[in-house]
Formats: C-alpha cells, sequence, structure tokens
C-alpha cells in the first residue's frame, strides 16, 4: 500500500540517520502558512506526527452581548505556523494537504530568481514565546521590515531584559515596543515610558 504524505513525514522524523558527509541534518524553524482560523488544527495535526511546531497565540477575555465572558487563545499572526524540522521533512511536509507554503526569504539574494526558504533563529522564537507568555497587554504583529527608530531594553516588570525599537504613540503617555522578528516583520506591545532605558 501506497505509503501516505503524514506518514512520510513521520518516519523521517523519527529517523536520525546521517545526512551524506555532515553528519546528522539539523533543524530549524519554517513559517508555513495554511488556511486562515485553521492554525491550531494544523499544528495539532503536526503534533501527532511527532513534529515540534508553534503558533503565536495571547490568551484575551472575550465579552459577548450577552454577557458570557470567556478566555480564548488569539492568533496573533494569523495563517501562520511555525515548524521545527529538518530541510528534508520541510519538503515532505509542504505536500500534506493542510499546508499551502513555506514563506521565502525575499531580502536575500540566492544569485538565482528563486528565493531561499525561509529560516528563523530559535532565540527569536524563544523571544516571541517570552512576550506572549508574559505581556499584560496585547501584543500585535507588524508584517514587512520598518524604519529603525530608538532602540531600548526593558528594565522592570514582567518583560525586563527584553529589547526593541520604541514607537511614540499620540497621547504620549504610553509607548509601542516594536520587537524585531527579522524577515517577519516585528511584534508589538504597548508599555510604559518609565520601563524603558535607552541602550
Amino acid at each position: 500500500m501506497a505509503e501516505t504524505a503524514e506518514n512520510s513525514v513521520l518516519n523521517s522524523s523519527v529517523h536520525h540517520g546521517v545526512d551524506g558527509a555532515v553528519g546528522i541534518p539539523e533543524a530549524s524553524w519554517y513559517v508555513a502558512i495554511v488556511n486562515s482560523r485553521h492554525e491550531k488544527k494544523a499544528a495539532d495535526n503536526l503534533a501527532q506526527m511527532g513534529l515540534e511546531s508553534f503558533v503565536a497565540t495571547q490568551d484575551e477575555l472575550r465579552i459577548w452581548k450577552n454577557g458570557r465572558r470567556k478566555i480564548v487563545a488569539r492568533v496573533v499572526i494569523p495563517s501562520t505556523v511555525f515548524i521545527r524540522c529538518t530541510e528534508a521533512q520541510r519538503r515532505r511536509i509542504v505536500a500534506l494537504p493542510y499546508i499551502n507554503r513555506f514563506l521565502v526569504n525575499r531580502m536575500a539574494d540566492s544569485g538565482t530568481l528563486n528565493k531561499p526558504v525561509a529560516t528563523i533563529p530559535d532565540e527569536q522564537i524563544q523571544t516571541l514565546k517570552f512576550m506572549l507568555g508574559q505581556s499584560d497587554h496585547e501584543v500585535n504583529f507588524i508584517p514587512g521590515p520598518f524604519a529603525a527608530n530608538e532602540k531600548v531594553r526593558v528594565i522592570r516588570g514582567k518583560l525586563k531584559g527584553l529589547e526593541g525599537i520604541v514607537m511614540h504613540n499620540a497621547d504620549d503617555t504610553t509607548r509601542k515596543l516594536i520587537v524585531r522578528m527579522g524577515i517577519l516583520g516585528g511584534a508589538t506591545v504597548t508599555i510604559s515610558p518609565l520601563a524603558l532605558s535607552r541602550l
């Protein structure tokens, strides 16, 4: 019987053979694009296959008109699932029916018309997880590159130690902190200027 795409990926994820002369293949974080509102389902499917993935979500209180309240996990980066895998696994994953494509690095110069598939450093994934888990305010995402402004470090509060760039708000009582996420753009959160220090 023919092997399904899911089984093919699973088999490659549990096999730790050598990759030519370079030894064990190294896993990286890739950015998979899926259908809107299917991010968590895609991550669940990948988990069942033994693959590590991450959907950027933040808990928030949702209040309906009838007064019902519920904590829901809001997807911060729509249609996006981060997947940690090897390049060989990624080539199989892209064939899965719920994976539309992988993000490419449009800023990279590969020497050809084809742009390389984007990878995200583990440090940036951990920073994003830290922001989503610790911030008392809503974290949003700005796609694409942006101009640098003033570089700062958070010196107090739950986000202490986080570094980013400040964008000024009109009311001048809070600041919008932007943390660069490489080719993904930047994650933003509202923060008091009293919690910031210039780098």
